[in-house]
């Protein structure tokens, strides 16, 4: 039922995330407050003018809604996955078809994993997982310098998300290296400079300086491995945080990297084998299909668990083409070692040629669940945009929500009105009155 606008002050009377979500307009950013909160981290206004001003589809202004039962369904859904990756005989399987740097076994987990849903009306489909999901600090600052909707309308995140974070880190480090302390690290991608989520990693680097942590923040061709250890100039890096979409390493401009990580020189989260157990696209035909989770030796609750919350998921076999392009327009089409929507196609858009090619590729084809969508008003018009769910993890544990608003074919961060937003909870024992 679709109920009209209600004012502002007065959307804490309604109890349902989805209608909610049709006709709340709160605002739920305070510019003001996020540039006092930078302006202390930073002592002057350049990270905030890089994250509003030069970014400025990078946030909300609204918070996305979610039924207290779908984040449960969700929370149940990656206990299952995990008791799966666990396996020896699921973890032989999809490391068959991994990189050879995921057959090095770590003592670290992987630092921000990242489970992506689309909402249905009454649970949730989990279209994907990664392994460097960025925002996770972005998401946090914008829960910190907002403005409060309603004491019954409580973010539901841990208590200081940036804690957490630290001691995610420390954690991977004590697991590889105990009571030594952790003096250094790198947050590392290529050409950083350049990367629309420079601004995080600039937040990152503050946060770990506040801890105690010298940071830096590095292209990998910056870094050297010599004397078993590696280095930025004459500061040894004790762990580097991968922020790397060359999950195996398997880059030439990699390899020294690679080598140092293989040796145990250096502690890198996360990892090859993080990314081979969790995130490699071909992982949820394996995950959605009940008959090879039998093979696997899962139980059946855990296998009902896994059918029911993610999004049917098979690898695409040159031998069902003819199968697949007749149902192409209820797929959609993912490269297995893709990230960041790049080269994935929704089959209702695809061409002959386009198709071949996928063939000729390494794809999963998934079944299409269209995402929900956010009603909001700009420049007094109402606009519908699409909305998507991602929970960070570590292990089991549930970091932070977030949601992220868009138009298009996938996410991103080029629609007006669009971007990071607020996730707020709605318990069924509130009650709004």
């Amino acid at each position: 039922m679709n109920l009209p606008n209600p004012p502002e002050n007065n959307c804490h009377l309604i109890a349902d995330a989805q209608q909610l979500n049709e006709c709340c307009h709160c605002l739920a950013i305070d510019k003001d407050s996020l540039r006092a909160d930078l302006f202390q981290q930073q002592g002057d206004d350049r990270l905030y003018q890089m994250l509003i001003e030069e970014r400025p589809h990078l946030f909300t202004d609204v918070a996305v809604f979610v039924n207290e039962a779908t984040i449960q369904q969700q929370r149940h859904l990656i206990t299952a996955i995990e008791k799966v990756v666990a396996l020896p005989a699921y973890q032989r399987t999809v490391l068959a078809y991994a990189p050879r740097s995921a057959a090095f076994i770590p003592k670290a987990r992987g630092v921000f994993l990242g489970y992506d849903f689309h909402l249905t009306p009454n649970s949730s489909q989990l279209i994907e997982i990664n392994t460097n999901a960025g925002g996770a600090l972005l998401n946090a600052l914008l829960i910190s310098s907002q403005k409060t909707l309603h004491p019954a309308l409580a973010t539901h995140t841990l208590d200081n998300p940036e804690s957490a974070f630290i001691a995610m880190f420390q954690t991977e480090w004590q697991l590889e290296r105990g009571q030594q302390p952790l003096k250094s690290i790198a947050i590392v991608d290529e050409h950083p400079d350049t990367q629309f989520l420079l601004p995080e990693f600039m937040l990152f680097q503050t946060l770990f300086a506040r801890h105690g942590i010298k940071a830096i923040i590095c292209d990998p061709s910056e870094l050297v491995y010599r004397d078993n250890a590696v280095w930025h100039g004459d500061m040894e890096i004790n762990l580097i945080y991968n922020r790397l979409t060359d999950f195996g390493l398997e880059a030439p401009a990699h390899y020294a990297l690679c080598a140092a990580y293989l040796a145990n020189a250096v502690v890198v989260t996360p990892h090859p084998r993080a990314h081979a157990l969790y995130a490699d696209k071909r992982n949820l035909a394996l995950l959605s299909n009940k008959t090879l989770l039998q093979e696997l030796g899962v139980d059946n609750d855990t296998i009902n668990t896994l059918i029911d919350g993610i999004a049917p998921t098979v690898y695409v076999d040159a031998h069902d083409a003819e199968a697949l392009w007749l149902r192409r327009k209820k797929l959609f089409f993912k490269p297995s070692k893709g990230y960041g929507s790049k080269a994935v196609y929704r089959g209702d858009k695809l061409t002959k040629r386009v198709f071949e090619d996928i063939l000729q590729g390494d794809y999963v084809a998934q079944t299409l669940v269209p995402p929900s969508e956010r009603h909001l008003s700009l420049d007094n018009q109402e606009v519908t945009l699409k909305l998507d769910l991602r929970l960070y993890t570590y292990g089991k544990q549930i970091l932070l929500a977030s949601s992220r608003l868009y138009q298009g074919q996938t996410t991103n961060f080029r629609t007006i009105g669009g971007g990071f937003a607020r996730v707020v909870i709605i318990t069924d024992e509130e009650h709004y009155e």
